[in-house]
């Protein structure tokens, strides 16, 4: 007499089995949104380079893209100028402040204190960027100038350093994360060999945690380069290479936002700007990313 046996698998084997089809399928989903993305970028840009040389688009110093004629005129380099100057204003607020407040919450707030004010700095980080760019035109630039500052209206200054409160509750939030995950047995063992407080978060803590905080720095530097709102409202619109940040600057992104709300018409010229300066953002972005995922790994294989 044979016996057969027949695996029947449970219900929980076959929930599971479920929730992994459905994890992968996320992920798949991310990435062929992604590659559409590029797609479509890729796609109109090369379209662009048809009609303008690729030199002239990245080694151009004037842009006028929605000029009619001969006038008009595509080199980025403002753009890109603007984009960087900005967020260099902005990190430059946003990079000290962050890691002092994360430095902070982590070694030395009682955690009382540090349960009040981390989910202040989250709800900071959540508040919309326009409501930053009104501030920053309506308030800060007016307090600039009553302190004896000659800027204008919409000036590269105001909005830089407002754009670093922007960013700034983003590098703490997520570099107080990766000090606080530093085993504590580091900091007992720091202080067994007679290190002080101070010592002990800037020498021990600090750099295990880098692999962290670079990560936090990289976060933030990418939100300042991508950032919009902000920059279209008190910046200006006007493409300059400059070192006065008491001028008008665009950026990337802003371009992009302010010349899609016109009437532009589909497959033109200057239609196609918007996926050739969206492209390269993407690519500017994507580089910086590259670079922090680098570094994150050397200092992760140090300390692990």
């Amino acid at each position: 007499m044979s016996v057969s046996l027949t695996y029947r698998p449970s219900a929980r084997s076959r929930a599971e089995g479920a929730i992994k089809a459905a994890l992968v399928g996320a992920a798949l989903l991310s990435v062929v949104t992604t590659l559409c993305i590029i797609g479509s970028l890729l796609f109109e840009t090369l379209s662009f380079f048809g009609d303008v040389p690729v030199a002239d688009f990245l080694f151009g110093t004037k842009w006028s893209p929605t000029f009619a004629g001969e006038q008009a005129s595509f080199g980025v380099l403002p753009l890109i100028w603007g984009t960087i100057y900005l967020s260099l204003i902005a990190l430059a607020v946003a990079v000290p402040l962050g890691l002092l407040c994360a430095i902070y919450l982590s070694e030395y707030a009682k955690p009382r204190v540090r349960k009040t004010i981390k989910p202040v700095l989250e709800t900071l980080a959540g508040v919309p960027t326009i409501v930053f760019g009104y501030f920053a035109l309506t308030f800060f630039t007016l307090l600039l100038q009553d302190a004896g500052i000659e800027v204008g209206v919409y000036n590269g200054l105001s909005a830089g350093l407002i754009m670093g409160l922007l960013v700034l509750p983003t590098i703490a939030s997520i570099a107080e994360d990766a000090m606080s995950a530093v085993p504590q047995s580091l900091r007992e063992g720091a202080f067994g060999l007679g290190a002080n407080k101070l010592q002990v978060s800037l020498r021990i803590v600090f750099p295990a945690a880098l692999s962290g905080i670079v990560a936090a720095l990289v976060l933030g530097a990418s939100r300042a380069i991508g950032e919009t709102a902000l920059v279209l409202v008190a910046a200006g619109q006007t493409p300059n290479i400059g070192l006065d940040p008491r001028e008008s600057y665009q950026t990337m992104a802003a371009f992009i936002a302010s010349i899609s709300r016109g009437d532009i018409p589909t497959g033109s010229i200057e239609y196609k700007t918007i996926f050739a300066v969206g492209f390269t953002l993407f690519v500017f972005t994507l580089v910086l990313n590259l670079i922090s995922i680098q570094l994150v790994r050397k200092y992760r294989q140090v300390y692990e």
